[in-house]
C-alpha cells in the first residue's frame, strides 16, 4: 500500500472522523439558510414531479418560472421573519420545530390568499391548492428531519466517545428543575453523566416517562433501586426536599458506596451547556442540620453605617469574613488590623478589587503592644470594635501558656482598655465554647478574657462613670473551613491517600460555617446592651469519627480499604465534648432563635483586675506551672485533661 493510501485511510479512520465532528464549530447562519433554501427547492421539485405524473401542474399559469421564483423568495422571507436559521442545529429543540412549522404555514396561508386574489383578477389560479398543501408538508418534514438527523449524529458520536467515562446516574426529582437538569446534560458536550431515569419520591408518576426516560418506583430504600438498574449514583435535583430528607438519601447511598451529587438551581446557571461541570459531589457543609440564618439587617445597618470599624485579627479566617460582611453595611472606614503581613496583604488585594465607598486601611500592629493599640485608637478613633485576634490551637497553647496569656488575655485587655479610653460605642469579642469549663490553657485564657471584658462593663455601670462603650462577648464552637478546623485537615489527608487521623473514636464537636458564625457575631453585636455573653445555636453535635467516614465516602473512597482511619489518642488539653454554657449558668432567649444570652456570675473588677495583672506579669517569667496555677485561681472550673498540668488540680 502506498504512502498516499495510508494517509487517506488514516484521514477517514473512525478516530479521525469522530475528532473532526466533535471539533466542528457552529455553522454560519448563511449556510443554514442555504441548506433550508435547498430543501424547499427540492420539495418544490418533488411536488412538481408528483403532480406531473397525474397530469396536473404545480404552477397553473404560463409564467411558471416567475411564480416559482416568487414562491421561493417568500419562503426565504419567512425564514428571515421567524429566524429559523438562527438556532444551533446540534442543539435544536421543539421551539425550533414550532418556528419552522409557523414559517411554512405562513407561506401556505399567504399563497392561498394570493390564489384567491389572482383568480378574482385573471379568472384562473396561479398555483394548484393541493400542491401547495403537499409542498408545505414536504418542506416542513425535510427542514425538521435534517435537524433531527444532525442533532442525533452529534449525540451518537459524543455518546460513543464518552461511553466508558460516563457515570450511570438517576435524577432524584421530577419537577421543572429536574427536567431542566436532564435536558442540559443531554446537550452537554463535556458530559460526565449518563441519565437512565427519574425518581419521584411521591411515587405519583410511576410507569410514565420524561424525556423518553422512565420514572422509577422507589418501593424500598434508594440503594436497592440503584442496584436493580445498575446505576452508580444519584443527582439530587428535587428542590422540594427538606434538609432531613437530603441527609437521609445521602446516608443511605454512602452506606452502599453509591455516589451522590448536588445540582445548583436553574436560576444560578450561567451556561446550560456546562451544567455537568456545575454538578458537584455533596460537601460536608451541605449536610449541616441547620436552617438558613435570617439577620436583622436594619439593626446591624444602624450600628455600622457610616461608622469607623476596627477588626483585630482581620487576616484570620473569622476576622476576614467579618470584614467582608461588615463591608456590605457601608461603614465609613474599616481598619483591618493584624500582625501577619502576608495574609493581611492578600485580604487588602481582595478588598481593593471591590466596588465600595468605604475607606479601608490595612494596619500592621500587635494587640499585645499597648502603645501600638493606643496609637491606632488615637489616630483613627474607631466607634465599633470586633476583637477576633487570638491564639486558638489547643496543643500549641498547652505547650506555650505564656503566649496564650500575652495574646488572648493581655491583647484583649489592651484593646478593651483603649475602647474605653477613646470612647468606642461598642466592643464585640469573639470567644469559643472551649472557654466553658475549660480543660486546656487556650480555653482558660479565653475565659479569663471574657471575665475581664464583662467585669469592665459591670465596673462602669456600678460606678456610673459615663463610659458609653458596650462590651459584648460571642461564644461559638468549631467553624468549618477555618484554619483550626478538622475539615481542611481531613480533606488534605484524603487527597494525599490517607491516613485520616482522629484523636478519639467518641470525640464530639459542634460545627458551624464561617459565614454563619460571622453573621451571628454581627447580629449579637447589634442587639447587645453591654455585659452579655451571647451563645450561638450550633445545631446538632457531630461525632468526629462519623465525620471522617462520611468525608471519605463523599470523596468516592471506601473507609479502611482505600483510606485508613488512625486513632492517635487525645491531644494535651483535649476533651471528648465541648459545652456552650457553664453548669451553673442560665440562658435567656433573644428575638433571634439562634442566639441566647448566658447569665454568668458578676465579679468584682478590682480583685479580678489584680489577679489578671499578676498573671500577665508572671507570663514574662515563662514559669509554666506558675502561670497555669494562677489561671486556675482566676477560673476555678479550669480542670486540665490529658495534660502535664493535671498535677496542679490535686
Amino acid at each position: 500500500m502506498s504512502e498516499k493510501e495510508n494517509n487517506s485511510n488514516s484521514f477517514f479512520s473512525k478516530e479521525n472522523l469522530r475528532f473532526s465532528i466533535s471539533s466542528l464549530n457552529y455553522l454560519p447562519r448563511w449556510i443554514i439558510l442555504s441548506i433550508d433554501f435547498t430543501i424547499v427547492l427540492l420539495s418544490c421539485l418533488f411536488s412538481y414531479l408528483l403532480f406531473r405524473g397525474t397530469g396536473l401542474d404545480f404552477v397553473i399559469t404560463p409564467f411558471w418560472r416567475e411564480f416559482v421564483a416568487f414562491y421561493l423568495i417568500m419562503n426565504v422571507f419567512s425564514f428571515w421573519l421567524f429566524r429559523t436559521y438562527s438556532g444551533i442545529i446540534r442543539h435544536s429543540s421543539y421551539i425550533d420545530a414550532v418556528k419552522i412549522l409557523i414559517s411554512q404555514l405562513s407561506v401556505l396561508v399567504f399563497f392561498l390568499l394570493f390564489n384567491i386574489v389572482y383568480e378574482f383578477n385573471f379568472q384562473e389560479k396561479a398555483f394548484l391548492n393541493t400542491a401547495l398543501f403537499i409542498n408545505t408538508v414536504l418542506a416542513f418534514c425535510g427542514l425538521f428531519l435534517y435537524r433531527v438527523v444532525v442533532k442525533r449524529t452529534f449525540e451518537l458520536y459524543f455518546s460513543e466517545n464518552h461511553k466508558n467515562k460516563l457515570v450511570r446516574t438517576i435524577i432524584y426529582g421530577t419537577d421543572a428543575n429536574a427536567i431542566s437538569v436532564a435536558n442540559a446534560l443531554k446537550l452537554d458536550t463535556s458530559a460526565r453523566f449518563k441519565v437512565i431515569g427519574f425518581v419521584d419520591h411521591h411515587n405519583q408518576n410511576v410507569s410514565k416517562r420524561l424525556l423518553d426516560l422512565p420514572i422509577l418506583a422507589q418501593k424500598k430504600k434508594l440503594p436497592a433501586l440503584l442496584r436493580s438498574i445498575n446505576a452508580e449514583g444519584v443527582i439530587i435535583a428535587d428542590k422540594s426536599l427538606s434538609k432531613d430528607e437530603q441527609i437521609k438519601i445521602v446516608d443511605q447511598c454512602l452506606e452502599f458506596n453509591y455516589k451522590v451529587f448536588m445540582v445548583p438551581p436553574i436560576t444560578n446557571w450561567e451556561n446550560q451547556k456546562e451544567i455537568s461541570q456545575k454538578i458537584k459531589n455533596i460537601q460536608i457543609e451541605d449536610l449541616l442540620e441547620r436552617k438558613p440564618i435570617v439577620l436583622d439587617d436594619k439593626s446591624i445597618s444602624k450600628q455600622l453605617k457610616d461608622k469607623t470599624v476596627l477588626i483585630t485579627g482581620a487576616a484570620g479566617s473569622i476576622g476576614s469574613e467579618i470584614v467582608r460582611q461588615v463591608l456590605t453595611f457601608n461603614p465609613k472606614v474599616i481598619l483591618m488590623l493584624d500582625q501577619a503581613e502576608t495574609p493581611l496583604h492578600q485580604l487588602t488585594l481582595e478588598t481593593q478589587a471591590l466596588e465600595t465607598n468605604t475607606i479601608i486601611y490595612s494596619v500592621i500592629a500587635d494587640v499585645r503592644s499597648k502603645k501600638a493599640m493606643e496609637a491606632v485608637f488615637a489616630t483613627y478613633q474607631p466607634q465599633v470594635v470586633y476583637h477576633a485576634a487570638a491564639y486558638k490551637h489547643v496543643p500549641l497553647m498547652e505547650e506555650n501558656p505564656a503566649q496564650a496569656i500575652v495574646t488572648n488575655v493581655k491583647g484583649t485587655k489592651n484593646v478593651a482598655d483603649m475602647s474605653c479610653k477613646y470612647g468606642a460605642d461598642q466592643f464585640v469579642m469573639v470567644s469559643t465554647d472551649k472557654a466553658v469549663n475549660p480543660s486546656n490553657v487556650m480555653g482558660a485564657s479565653k475565659r479569663i478574657a471574657e471575665k475581664y471584658v464583662q467585669s469592665l462593663q459591670w465596673k462602669h455601670k456600678k460606678e456610673n462613670t459615663g463610659v458609653v462603650t458596650r462590651f459584648i462577648t460571642t461564644r461559638f464552637g468549631n467553624v468549618l473551613g477555618s484554619n483550626g478546623s478538622v475539615v481542611p485537615l481531613f480533606t488534605k489527608q484524603i487527597a494525599e491517600g490517607g491516613p485520616v487521623t482522629i484523636t478519639h473514636k467518641e470525640i464530639i464537636r459542634y460545627f458551624m460555617t464561617i459565614p454563619e458564625a460571622c453573621q451571628l457575631v454581627l447580629e449579637a453585636g447589634a442587639m447587645g446592651n453591654g455585659g452579655e455573653i451571647y451563645i450561638f445555636d450550633m445545631g446538632k453535635p457531630v461525632k468526629i469519627y462519623d465525620l471522617a467516614l462520611k468525608m471519605i465516602k463523599l470523596a468516592g473512597f471506601t473507609p479502611d480499604i482505600d483510606i485508613k482511619i488512625d486513632i492517635v489518642g487525645l491531644r494535651p488539653g483535649e476533651k471528648l465534648y465541648e459545652e456552650l454554657l457553664n453548669d451553673s449558668a442560665k440562658t435567656i432567649p433573644t428575638h433571634h432563635e439562634k442566639i441566647m444570652i448566658a447569665q454568668e456570675m458578676e465579679e468584682e473588677f478590682e480583685d479580678l483586675h489584680q489577679d489578671i495583672i499578676e498573671l500577665i506579669t508572671g507570663s514574662d517569667v515563662f514559669d509554666n506551672d506558675a502561670i497555669v496555677s494562677q489561671m486556675k485561681k482566676i477560673v476555678p472550673e479550669f480542670k486540665s485533661m490529658n495534660s502535664t498540668f493535671e498535677v496542679l488540680d490535686k
